[in-house]
């Protein structure tokens, strides 16, 4: 019977126990891992739907799993530096463990895995695009002229501006687009602004923390660069209009360059159909102070 007891607590406390599995999303990570021997799988479709059998069960069983985002070089610069062997699988089990308390991941929530791969994938590059705006704004250290750190002020500045367009938007669900050309890359920040029942702003806080930081490294380096937003509203044609990043702060676009912007293929140059039932006009007002120049250094 004290048997039996031990095993149902066990089993009860197997329930209270949170994983996460590291993923593979792509053919080249999945053909990498292969040079491991003791990775037990050879085709990639085949282990995602091993995958997905084994979140399903463990669902089933209540317990709550956890999907990270596994990459082989990182995996083996882990192990070069603490010293484990890359072939033990107890070395993955910790990398995995790592990647849970540092890295991009999202909840098994019982959605198909060719739904969660992308959005495992879009997290990580969320991620990785803050902390790399994040870096280059504390890289650009104290104003010779006054002192003020400029990165810090740019954040500051750039969460005053989102406050700002938000409050005059009408209301609906909103989705911005942040992009801030520059050496090396262009940076591209998405930021989703649903409205919640009761009239209020639902935000995402790493979608707002990502992309507040892209914004504030535009403002704070006087690079080329622009902010979009489209709101949608049931019963009303979807409205879109825009800023340009200059001088450190936001000039509105005309509705005919937003409709430009909206109406080019942007690898191409070519020109795109408009779409129908959709609004291009000039952003409300944000107020003297929010357009004017940003501090100067």
């Amino acid at each position: 019977m004290a048997h039996t007891d031990h095993q149902t607590m066990r089993r009860v406390l197997r329930r209270e126990i949170a994983g996460t599995i590291g993923l593979l999303t792509d053919d080249h990570d999945f053909r990498t891992m292969r040079r491991y021997r003791s990775f037990a799988f050879d085709d990639h479709t085949t282990y995602l739907q091993q995958v997905e059998a084994l979140l399903k069960s463990r669902a089933a069983q209540g317990s709550h799993t956890t999907l990270a985002l596994f990459d082989p070089e990182d995996y083996a610069e882990f192990c070069a530096d603490t010293g484990l062997d890359p072939e033990a699988p107890a070395s993955r089990t910790r990398f995995t463990a790592e990647l849970a308390a540092t890295g991009p991941t999202i909840p098994y929530d019982g959605s198909p895995l060719a739904t969660l791969l992308p959005a495992l994938v879009d997290e990580a590059v969320r991620q990785a695009t803050w902390e790399y705006a994040t870096t280059l704004l504390t890289r650009l250290g104290p104003c010779p002229t006054c002192g003020e750190d400029i990165g810090r002020a740019a954040f500051t500045r750039a969460s005053d501006l989102l406050v700002r367009i938000l409050d005059t938007a009408r209301s609906g669900d909103r989705h911005l687009v942040c992009s801030v050309s520059g050496p090396p890359e262009t940076l591209v920040s998405v930021l989703h602004a649903d409205e919640g029942t009761d009239g209020t702003t639902e935000l995402d806080e790493a979608e707002a923390l990502e992309f507040t930081s892209v914004l504030a490294l535009g403002l704070a380096t006087n690079s080329p660069g622009g902010l979009v937003m489209r709101i949608t509203t049931a019963d009303t044609a979807d409205r879109v209009y825009g800023w340009r990043l200059r001088g450190g702060g936001l000039e509105p676009l005309t509705a005919s360059e937003v409709f430009d912007a909206y109406c080019t293929d942007v690898e191409s140059g070519d020109l795109i159909s408009p779409e129908p039932g959709v609004d291009y006009g000039t952003p409300p007002d944000l107020g003297e102070e929010s357009t004017a120049r940003g501090h100067r250094h």
